[in-house]
């Protein structure tokens, strides 16, 4: 047994602080862990995490999203922290607003739930540079995630200090908080796969243990996805869509599962992954069948990459995750519902399944039934890994159906108390709320400005200049996601060439003597391309002005901070119709980053800005264009979009508060997992996907979210865009997301609870009471045999109220109803 825990003194010092914390169930606690469980005071707990990361949503949803999750059957929260959010520049400190991460486990305290810390400081994360700031890119010598001083100095400043805020705070376990692991690094062995870096990398994770022990913080240290070489200081967990099957290579370590991925991130060209929620019920009680004792869901609640904090490249705005919480916090039915289920139940069963011994028996291929005892009582599992074919299991002479890829849980052997492929709780249907407010924006008042480009039409005024075409991140420290690269050349008489720029991307713009002469943006995954234009050469001095832009930077893979971006080496050429060529690729080069909008902060809405407006017309599919307009706020609690369809690309702000970036005219691919989804079998994402995919062939991203705490109540909220590409504002509209469609599906003896949220909307109509449906889905079923005393009976159960329970019996049933599954279908 490992064991961490705080001092005598330690739990003296703090005793009011427990005293105070004990209704919400957090106290000072000695963490330690053997091959079964985490062990918390002396006890063998269970725990059942959810990843909520506090800068993808505001300090107002915390507590929120914090209780939804406790009332969802979880009792942890787990996050990474967000080095360049808090560093974005060296030594200077952000700590505040969405990044106000003592805040955030002060909530998780409040809530009375326990906390998992993962510091990394690199994270993955689908963010931006994988969480590390790029001015590290600025110190000599330096090697990311390897065994070299500068990096290694530079992380451990930053992880003692995140390690120091939280003592302060008295967040750690010993000290009467929430947090009861740590976390350092973060899925590092892919990484050491890569043979030229193998004796760096066993130094520098060994280091990196080493180095996360001697802060002292009473709880356990953890490392994700390092199977090899694992340091013995530290407990090495699981990440992936299934864990069932991996098991740490120490006996003394417990089978802990610190990312359960509940759907996949998106890119701006991809749908969206949906995972099956009967599919995520399954790995999860296969996990806790074969010994589990800590599962985490990534993410429980994904959120949005406000700002420029989305990575990729070409990763969208929206992290949604298809979590059980959605982006704006509303639960996502079933997958909130059916798991909140198989939590009560793996809950109840706690301390047998810690402390029980366990037997597994075969059923032939693909079928086991696992049987814990303890004392005098037992649990028991049964599973079905079967992708296409029921089965029927006789246990203890009782016979029970499983369908295929399922797990059924009997609590004491004997009654099945939960199957993941069945589910009873509510499917809910989001729908854009038509409004008044939605109503409105037919007469939204827009005004424009466009972007001063002038400054940058000539290779004057940059802020250095260089005989070479140099790498754009390094140049910017990423502080922009635009960076001029100019130049001149005298030319004798006129001439006509093509322009050609070969790029590491992601989007350049071309401009010759002021005019816009080329756009283009790679497509996804190949980040080098050439842009070929066509040009007009005048007598006398010509200039060329290219402006390199960047869609977030990559956040994954062995040295991803090597892989260049912008128009690094060129070449940058200009061909003649004999093919002839001028290399302007070693020419002097001015250099500024970002656009005089940036630097004027236009985005804030100061006074002075000389808005235009000429008889409510204004410029349409015109690039580099400022737009702004005033809206109020929706009525209510409802969650808030704005709309952005008709604009090509660019960026969004309400009352100087970024969105994000916009890519509306940016279609998701049509792939062979877009017409069907079966949640039985292997779910996988990315290019793997075969199932389960939506939104193809639609815009990657056209809503995009506004947290209640970022508008003005009673007064105007000012909506300004950057679009950067051209496009048409004037569909813009302002929208909530609310309940439309509410279903559910039992059986005789079932109870259906329909309810349309927490925001006072009451079930207007019954829509659907019938066995069989024959096709269609929630919010659109048809046919069937219809029930009219089950009508009846929800009809008067539901219309007029927010939330209603009506029990299936068998009068509900009509004679000559096939099916035995009722189905129910309300409007909200």
């Amino acid at each position: 047994m490992a064991k961490a825990m705080c001092s005598l003194g330690a739990c003296l010092a703090v005793m009011l602080v427990v005293l105070a914390a004990a209704v919400a169930g957090v106290g000072c606690s000695i963490v330690s862990y053997d091959g079964r469980s985490l062990i918390l005071d002396g006890e063998r707990r269970i725990v059942i995490s959810g990843s909520i990361h506090y800068p993808r949503s505001t300090p107002e949803m915390w507590p929120d999203l914090i209780k939804k999750a406790k009332e969802g059957g979880l009792n942890a929260i787990e996050t990474y922290v967000f080095w360049n959010g808090h560093e974005p520049r060296r030594r200077e400190f952000n700590f505040e607003g969405n990044y106000d991460v003592v805040r955030f486990f002060k909530e998780i305290q409040n809530a009375g739930m326990y906390a998992i810390l993962r510091i990394g400081p690199y994270i993955c994360g689908e963010w931006n540079y994988g969480g590390l700031p790029v001015w590290l890119r600025d110190i000599p010598g330096i090697k990311f995630r390897l065994h070299n001083k500068p990096f290694e100095n530079g992380m451990e400043a930053f992880t003692t200090l995140i390690v120091k805020k939280m003592k302060d705070a008295n967040m750690f376990a010993g000290q009467g908080g929430p947090i009861i692991l740590a976390q350092i690094e973060n899925e590092y062995g892919y990484t050491m796969l890569q043979p030229e870096n193998i004796q760096s990398a066993h130094e520098y994770i060994h280091w990196c243990a080493d180095m996360a022990n001697k802060q002292n913080v009473g709880v356990p240290w953890i490392m994700c996805q390092q199977d090899n070489d694992v340091p013995p200081n530290v407990v090495n967990t699981c990440n992936g869509f299934y864990c069932h099957e991996w098991f740490s290579n120490r006996t003394s370590i417990p089978k802990m599962w610190t990312e359960n991925w509940t759907g996949w991130y998106r890119d701006w060209d991809q749908p969206e992954f949906r995972r099956p929620t009967e599919d995520i019920a399954f790995a999860v009680a296969m996990f806790f069948q074969m010994r589990g004792s800590l599962q985490n869901y990534y993410m429980y609640h994904g959120g949005t990459n406000f700002g420029r904090t989305a990575g990729g490249p070409y990763i969208t705005t929206s992290y949604d995750y298809d979590a059980p919480l959605d982006e704006y916090g509303n639960l996502r039915q079933p997958k909130y519902g059916h798991l909140k289920e198989l939590h009560s139940v793996l809950m109840s069963m706690e301390k047998i399944l810690l402390h029980g011994d366990y037997i597994d028996t075969n059923y032939g291929d693909n079928v086991t039934v696992t049987k814990y005892t303890l004392n005098a009582t037992s649990a028991c599992f049964i599973n079905n890994r079967f992708d296409d074919r029921d089965v029927n299991v006789t246990l203890d002479g009782t016979t029970h159906f499983l369908p295929a890829w399922s797990v059924s849980i009997l609590p004491n052997c004997k009654t099945v108390a939960f199957n993941s492929a069945k589910i009873k709780t509510q499917t809910t249907v989001m729908v854009n709320k038509t409004s008044m407010v939605e109503q409105q924006t037919e007469h939204f008042k827009w005004s424009w400005m466009p972007e001063n480009l002038r400054p940058f039409m000539t290779d004057e005024k940059g802020n250095f200049r260089k005989n070479e075409l140099l790498e754009q991140i390094v140049t910017t420290t990423d502080q922009s996601d635009y960076l001029w690269y100019r130049t001149s050349l005298e030319h004798k008489g006129e001439g006509s060439y093509v322009l050609y720029v070969n790029t590491t991307g992601h989007e350049l713009y071309a401009f010759v003597n002021g005019k816009l002469v080329g756009q283009q943006y790679s497509p996804n995954e190949n980040f080098t391309f050439q842009l070929k234009s066509p040009v007009k050469l005048h007598d006398g001095k010509n200039y060329i002005s290219l402006l390199s832009g960047t869609v977030g930077l990559r956040n994954y893979g062995g040295s991803f901070e090597l892989l260049p971006a912008g128009i690094v080496g060129g070449p940058v050429k200009l061909i003649d119709s004999s093919g002839s060529a001028i290399d302007l690729s070693n020419n002097s080069w001015s250099y500024k980053a970002g656009l005089a909008g940036e630097y004027r902060k236009i985005y804030l809405d100061k006074p002075g800005n000389k808005w235009r407006s000429h008889n409510s017309t204004i410029p349409i599919n015109r690039p580099f264009t400022w737009y702004k307009t005033t809206f109020q706020a929706p009525a209510g609690e409802d969650s808030v979009v704005v709309d952005l369809h008709g604009l090509n690309k660019g960026v969004a702000w309400v009352n100087g508060n970024s969105l994000g970036r916009y890519w509306p005219s940016y279609v998701a691919a049509d792939m062979p997992g877009c017409h069907h989804c079966d949640y039985r079998g292997v779910f996988k994402a990315e290019v793997e996907a075969q199932k389960c995919l939506t939104g193809c062939g639609e815009p990657s991203q056209q809503l995009y979210h506004v947290p209640r705490s970022f508008l003005n109540k009673g007064e105007p909220n000012t909506l300004i865009l950057f679009e950067e590409a051209g496009g048409d504002p004037s569909e813009v509209a302002v929208r909530t997301v609310v309940e439309g469609s509410v279903c559910a599906s039992a059986e005789v003896g079932d109870t259906v609870t329909l309810s349309c949220g927490a925001h006072g909307r009451t079930i207007s109509s019954v829509d659907v009471a019938s066995f069989g449906v024959a096709r269609g889905r929630c919010g659109s079923y048809d046919g069937g045999c219809e029930s009219k005393v089950a009508y009846d009976a929800f009809a008067a159960a539901c219309v007029g109220k927010e939330s209603c329970t009506v029990l299936v019996t068998d009068a509900f049933a009509n004679a000559g109803c096939v099916s035995g599954v009722l189905t129910v279908q309300a409007t909200c």
